[in-house]
């Protein structure tokens, strides 16, 4: 989009900036963790998702994939990316040596399971904000057959430190897996460049959502409910 149709007040952290073929890796994330670090705590408040998917065009809406085009719930939307990954199956898990709460998983293994995967790092604070919803989530649909998967891939130094990883995790109350993903192996499977950024499976594996950002709960979970059917 163009930059003169943002707020001025936003203009500093515009898409046109983020990223450059010159600009470090540690820059870019640094500019996109604090674009949205705006968008939670700035003009957007609690409807930071909705101005991303208004201002950037980042928040996709489930459509059916070819096994499912008769579910009308899942079909496409006028505001379905052009871009999506929505319909491919996700991703393998790559380059995790540490799991927390948690034996080594597979995405080829949870088949069978509706599967949320989360992208997030313990600092910032629009991560922190979504973890009460998964770990509400957690709770009320595991055995229902929903498996949370959370990626903990760190932008500064002391995000790396497993410890400080696991303090977070205790504190947070969090006791679905968490893979350590220091290496940003996951991170470039799935072609993420934001935190948090959720991304939700049907039980075959394949996309149905993602939201990046915090916000859009009610939209998640009626999503979570519709594929855990």
């Amino acid at each position: 989009m163009r930059q003169q149709n943002l707020p001025q007040s936003l203009k500093f952290y515009s898409i046109q900036e983020i990223p450059t073929e010159k600009t470090t890796l540690n820059q870019r994330l640094f500019n996109r963790r604090h674009l949205l670090w705006y968008l939670g705590l700035g003009i957007a408040g609690a409807g930071g998702a909705t101005l991303l998917h208004k201002n950037f065009g980042t928040i996709a809406q489930p459509i059916a994939s070819p096994q499912n085009q008769a579910n009308t719930s899942l079909a496409p939307t006028k505001d379905t990316l052009a871009n999506s990954p929505i319909g491919m199956i996700l991703p393998e898990f790559q380059g995790i040596n540490t799991w927390l709460n948690s034996e080594p998983l597979s995405i080829a293994s949870l088949k069978g399971s509706v599967v949320l995967v989360q992208f997030w790092t313990f600092a910032c604070i629009n991560c922190q904000r979504t973890l009460p919803s998964l770990v509400q989530w957690h709770q009320q649909y595991a055995s229902k057959g929903l498996k949370i998967v959370s990626i903990h891939t760190p932008e500064f130094a002391f995000e790396r430190d497993l410890n400080n990883v696991k303090q977070a995790v205790e504190s947070r109350k969090i006791t679905y897996p968490v893979a350590i993903d220091n290496d940003f192996k996951t991170w470039k499977a799935y072609s993420n460049e934001y935190w948090p950024h959720l991304f939700l499976a049907d039980r075959q594996g394949i996309r149905r959502y993602d939201h990046i950002g915090e916000g859009a709960y009610p939209e998640t979970e009626r999503m979570i409910n519709q594929l855990l059917g």
